[in-house]
């Protein structure tokens, strides 16, 4: 594997996972997603939040969950728990503290300085969700706060309502603010995941998507649902073909060099088309390691 591959985390698939139940964090262990959040937000009743905060730290602190990304969503800075919750994660130290409600830099300052404050090691990150109009309308801004700010995630059900919008396929109300989050994420290197899609049983729809979420350019898509992972997987992953060309164009490239035009299959391969084909083995080789 080269070193490029051992640097990149796949994110196909990122499931979220109520931390109140016993059994779901059980299952977890075994199911084959990229990544899991365990929720102590709108999954976790309000009298089960000091229960669900000692088992997601508990969760965090072991070994059972194999190269799975770990990580906890906290309750938002706006609630009674929010202080708590942090102060747990941080402690139990989990690849990621996920924090809803992500509205401005500033609000990414505070919590780098609580994750210090509170001891949280050097190798948990922090996750942003994007939910509301203004936090799209200000995404370049809040991604470039700190580089402990690794991954944004949109919350879509949050914006379709602060926009008084409708869940409708193809998402038409959601695509600009999508693709602004989207440009800030590229524009300052970090990660970015797509939305959930609410209908568990329309396996369509959601295939539909997350081919949308793949074309747009999102890394990988939050799940609600086990039944959503396999699906996930294959379409945020590169395609057999698309390994077969990438590795194609490299060779290509590799033995045109002096010659001034290189050509792949009858078209010309320019160093984007190279950038290109290196990341897809990247991602390639990451995920077989992942699956191995």
């Amino acid at each position: 594997m080269t070193d490029a591959a051992e640097q990149f985390r796949p994110r196909r698939s990122v499931l979220y996972m109520p931390a109140s139940n016993e059994r779901a964090l059980e299952k977890a262990r075994t199911i084959p997603c990229d990544g899991l959040i365990l929720d102590l937000e709108d999954a976790v009743a309000p009298d089960a939040k000091a229960g669900a905060r000692e088992a997601a730290a508990a969760a965090a602190a072991s070994s059972g969950y194999g190269r799975r990304e770990l990580t906890i969503r906290v309750n938002g800075a706006d609630t009674e728990w929010h202080d708590a919750d942090l102060r747990a994660a941080c402690e139990a130290g989990p690849d990621a503290i996920v924090v809803p409600k992500v509205g401005s830099a500033q609000a990414v300052h505070a919590l780098v300085d609580a994750l210090e404050r509170h001891g949280a090691p050097d190798g948990t990150t922090l996750w942003a969700m994007l939910e509301t109009p203004y936090a799209m309308l200000h995404a370049e801004e809040i991604a470039a706060a700190s580089e402990r700010l690794t991954v944004l995630v949109m919350g879509t059900n949050d914006l379709v309502k602060e926009l008084y919008a409708e869940h409708v396929p193809g998402r038409a109300p959601l695509l600009t603010g999508l693709s602004l989050a989207l440009l800030a994420a590229r524009a300052t290197g970090k990660a970015i995941l797509d939305g959930v899609y609410n209908d568990v049983k329309d396996t369509d729809g959601f295939l539909a998507e997350c081919r949308q979420g793949r074309e747009l350019g999102f890394d990988g898509k939050t799940l609600i649902h086990p039944g959503q992972v396999e699906g996930a997987n294959t379409a945020f992953a590169p395609s057999a073909e698309a390994v077969e060309d990438a590795r194609g164009v490299l060779q290509a490239w590799e033995g045109g060099r002096g010659s001034g035009v290189v050509t792949y299959r009858g078209k010309m391969v320019e160093n984007l088309h190279v950038e290109s084909a290196r990341r897809t083995l990247t991602m390639h080789e990451a995920i077989e390691a992942l699956e191995g």
